[in-house]
């Protein structure tokens, strides 16, 4: 349970306690108000758990469309997925663990579809130069770890390792495609 849900939980935990309490002396029929502080701390929880909910949908976004430029340039470039496809596979682990399952979805008979590596029609667009698309896929690698390390002060401190993690990922995979290349 993140410490957001945790938060959640034990303000309303609170917060049932205190109207139970509240029942149990009040001498009219009609249900308990929650007192000011207590709608007060629901606020703030639902506040808290709204800005969590978007660093989530922001962290998945920037892993997301990394994906889909590892996709782009493997469609673009077929020879490169030796080098390629372990980073890809990297970074959608990457999309699962921040909060979405890029997998797709069975197929009708049951069975799981493989994975897509083709890029969509209005996928981003790929250089025809493999070393140039390397550079690009290098530089959106970058760019998404830039995000995730911009996202660490506002996240809980679980999600906070996670996209470090993440973050140290893309700045190593950034490497990989363009210095790693030369050693």
């Amino acid at each position: 349970m993140t410490t957001t849900g945790r938060r959640a939980l034990l303000v309303a935990g609170a917060s049932a306690a205190a109207a139970a309490l509240t029942g149990c002396t009040s001498d009219d029929a009609g249900p308990p108000r929650p007192s000011a502080a207590e709608r007060a701390a629901a606020r703030e929880a639902e506040r808290v758990a709204r800005a969590e909910a978007a660093l989530r949908r922001r962290a998945v976004t920037a892993s997301r469309t990394l994906l889909e430029r590892y996709d782009a340039t493997l469609a673009a470039h077929p020879a490169l997925h030796a080098r390629v496809a372990p980073l890809r596979a990297s970074v959608a682990a990457h999309v699962r663990a921040l909060g979405e399952d890029p997998r797709p979805t069975a197929t009708p008979d049951g069975a799981s579809a493989a994975p897509v590596t083709t890029a969509p029609p209005t996928g981003p667009a790929v250089p025809a130069d493999p070393k140039a698309a390397l550079r690009e896929l290098a530089g959106a690698a970058r760019t998404a770890s830039a995000a995730h390390t911009a996202e660490l002060l506002a996240a809980p401190p679980e999600y906070a390792r996670l996209l470090a993690s993440v973050a140290a990922s893309g700045a190593a995979h950034a490497y990989l495609l363009t210095e790693g290349a030369r050693a």
